[in-house]
């Protein structure tokens, strides 16, 4: 793995830059479009209910005004227990 990017296939996928990516977090698919500068397209799943989620990236921001990100952890503390976060 180098951050954002994962070597291994997860559920959070991104298509950017003309080719598919694997984050290891949600999170971190937003950081591949930021890293590679692109616009992209997020699918990944609800951890609660496992209901598919897909949104569009575009100039850095979400496209979906709907949709809800909540971080358990406080940034501060992600690298406490990154397994867990």
């Amino acid at each position: 793995m180098a951050h954002p990017f994962s070597a291994v296939p997860t559920v959070h996928r991104v298509e950017a830059a003309g080719r598919s990516w694997y984050a290891n977090c949600p999170w971190d698919s937003f950081g591949i479009c930021a890293a590679l500068g692109a616009d992209g397209h997020v699918v990944s799943s609800c951890p609660d209910c496992g209901a598919q989620i897909e949104l569009d990236v575009r100039d850095g921001r979400p496209d979906a005004d709907e949709t809800v990100v909540h971080l358990l952890v406080p940034a501060e503390r992600w690298w406490d227990d990154i397994a867990f976060t």
